[in-house]
């Protein structure tokens, strides 16, 4: 856990509204006991055929091997709540989503890995989504205290984040559960002093 105020990377677009958590990672691997192979999964059902063949998703072009940015549309990670969809994604290598809307409590899930999620105009979606297409090795910085997503060249895009998940990033406070374990010691004490705690 740390602050986390700018990520630098190339774009890999991932087009379609409505791109659900199912979608995003298939609801059989959710039997998996620990998130670390999860990203051999993301979008596994539309990538590959019934043999295992691509069929040519953006997450299997060599031109957008190494990419960290997500560029998607409206209402990406809607469906189902599993965590297990931001994990696959950030294990694949996303590091920041860039999109028109998404599902609140992917978004949440997310932050909750410090991966960003910002939105922008449908045109700006379009527009870089267009540009990464066509020259896959744009490098793009995500600006989280200037709000803005910096394109190679110079151009800029305004985004948005809700105010409280923009903090937590750049503060480094968006792991609440690295919060609490670094303060173990203090949670003890206080649960000494509930009764209902130190009594049963």
């Amino acid at each position: 856990m740390g602050k986390i105020t700018k990520i630098t990377g190339t774009g890999v677009p991932v087009q379609g509204n409505d791109i659900d958590t199912d979608r995003i990672i298939p609801a059989r691997y959710l039997k998996e006991i620990t998130f670390s192979n999860m990203g051999k999964y993301p979008f596994y059902d539309v990538r590959f055929d019934s043999d295992g063949k691509s069929k040519g998703h953006p997450f299997d072009n060599p031109a957008y091997k190494g990419a960290s940015i997500l560029l998607v549309n409206q209402n990406f990670g809607c469906g189902s709540s599993r965590e297990h969809a931001p994990q696959s994604l950030m294990r694949w290598g996303v590091r920041a989503i860039l999109g028109e809307s998404f599902a609140e409590i992917f978004a949440g899930n997310c932050n909750m890995l410090g991966i960003p999620v910002t939105t922008v105009t449908p045109q700006s979606a379009a527009k870089l989504q267009a540009l990464v297409q066509k020259n896959p090795q744009t490098k793009l910085t995500m600006d989280l205290e200037k709000r803005q997503l910096l394109v190679e060249g110079g151009e800029t895009v305004p985004f948005q984040m809700p105010e409280p998940k923009l903090q937590s990033l750049l503060t480094g406070t968006w792991d609440s559960t690295g919060l609490l374990l670094a303060n173990a010691a203090k949670t003890a004490e206080t649960a000494k002093r509930l009764p209902y705690v130190s009594n049963w």
